[in-house]
């Protein structure tokens, strides 16, 4: 029997070299000063990956489904590489940067991010959340290992050259792990383990398909989770260094360090929430995260000190990883997980839409009220309302039981 930790490490290795897109960040300044490209131009590179990657998930879940995790994640990890290795052929071609790294690179990310999701909460039925948490973890550690390096090879080699080094170290990486996806047996399971009737109460009884897991309020209530939880934290994603330099009145090199301090908490939430969410529940978790959220975005304006600013955005963006790290388990609750990778998949549109809506919003109310008071109240508002969404859902017992009633019974013996 395949050893299911090996297959977790591959899995985690796989989301650190995917994760690395969300240092982006160090090819701006180097970008727009070599090119002279505009700061918007070259962040629109990030929104068109990121959007992408919630796209290609969906296809990728359905791809696993049909041809098995370790085609579609060697393919994944094959586009990644290529994409960003591509890239370091933009020298003043914008458009190259946007297919290359943007939509190459995010089709890329998106087949290869949902294999180790969709393989790991089969392999881990005992543990759906704090697999689930750690390899998502994975993703949000990305930058951590990354932006330190890309750093270094860009003051030394180039911007483009860096693309190139980065591109070849990336398709070696998630090939290799890719090649060790696959899922376990048919009906298989830990021996010896059952689930508790805390467990057995939260998980639905039988895997739903796509079509029918659509036909369920209880899917969209989950999009719905993942787009407003995703909306919050992005939204200080991406104003992060002037947010800090505004409100904790520090310079920008002291701001970046922030950055680089609050951007642990994204890769620390998405297990310490998921491995909490196998304890409390997933929806008492995200009741958690939301109540967490509430005070935390009403208080941020008020708050000059850098230290506390610093230890309210971390949890901020330990919320925003908390809810990467506990919805694929969740998915697997409520439509079990044969089918988890479409399901899954699909929802992670919600990460796509969050991506521009966010964003957008504090960028915009910021610009019209001069500060950014109004835009992080009206966030801690809408966390307010949000609360409501994780106490009312539950498992689809509806559908389940219509199904073993229109199951043919059998007659008694004669």
């Amino acid at each position: 029997m395949t050893n299911r930790w090996s297959i977790a490490v591959a899995g985690v290795l796989l989301q650190v070299a995917l994760g690395a897109v969300y240092a982006w960040s160090v090819f701006r300044a180097p970008l727009t000063k070599q090119f002279g490209w505009s700061v918007s131009e070259v962040t629109f590179t990030f929104t068109i990956s990121i959007f992408v990657l919630g796209i290609a998930a969906f296809f990728g879940g359905l791809w696993l489904n049909r041809m098995g995790p370790r085609v579609v994640a060697l393919t994944g990890g094959f586009l990644y590489g290529t994409g960003v290795f591509l890239a370091s052929f933009s020298a003043h071609k914008l458009w190259w940067l946007y297919l290359s790294y943007g939509v190459i690179g995010g089709v890329g990310l998106g087949f290869s991010y949902i294999v180790p999701v969709a393989v790991l909460v089969k392999w881990f039925p005992d543990r759906r959340g704090l697999i689930t948490g750690i390899a998502v973890g994975g993703f949000g550690a990305g930058a951590l290992v990354t932006a330190p390096v890309a750093s270094r090879l860009v003051q030394s080699m180039g911007v483009l050259q860096t693309f190139a080094y980065l591109g070849v170290t990336f398709f070696i990486v998630t090939v290799a792990a890719g090649y060790f996806m696959q899922n376990p047996p048919e009906g298989w399971k830990p021996t010896g383990w059952t689930p508790t009737s805390s467990q057995a109460s939260q998980r639905s009884s039988r895997d739903y398909t796509l079509g029918e897991a659509l036909r369920t309020w209880q899917w969209w209530a989950l999009w719905l989770l993942l787009f407003l939880n995703t909306s919050a934290g992005i939204s200080i994603i991406s104003q992060e260094s002037p947010l800090f330099q505004e409100l904790g009145r520090v310079s920008a090199v002291a701001a970046a360090s922030i950055v680089g301090v609050v951007s642990i908490g994204n890769a620390l939430g998405r297990v310490f929430w998921a491995w909490a969410s196998d304890s409390i529940t997933r929806r008492a978790t995200f009741v958690v995260m939301f109540l967490a959220q509430v005070v935390l975005f009403w208080a941020l304006p008020s708050i000059n000190s850098p230290a506390v600013l610093t230890v309210v955005a971390f949890v901020i963006l330990m919320c925003y990883g908390g809810g990467f790290g506990t919805m694929p388990a969740f998915a697997a609750d409520y439509f079990g997980s044969k089918n988890v990778g479409p399901i899954y998949g699909l929802m992670l549109t919600a990460w796509g839409f969050a991506s521009a809506f966010g964003p957008l919003l504090i960028a915009y109310m910021r610009q019209v009220d001069g500060t950014y008071r109004g835009a992080l109240h009206v966030i801690a508002g809408v966390m307010a309302v949000s609360i409501v969404l994780p106490l009312i859902v539950s498992p689809p017992r509806r559908i389940e039981a219509a199904v073993r009633s229109a199951q043919p019974r059998r007659l008694p013996a004669a």
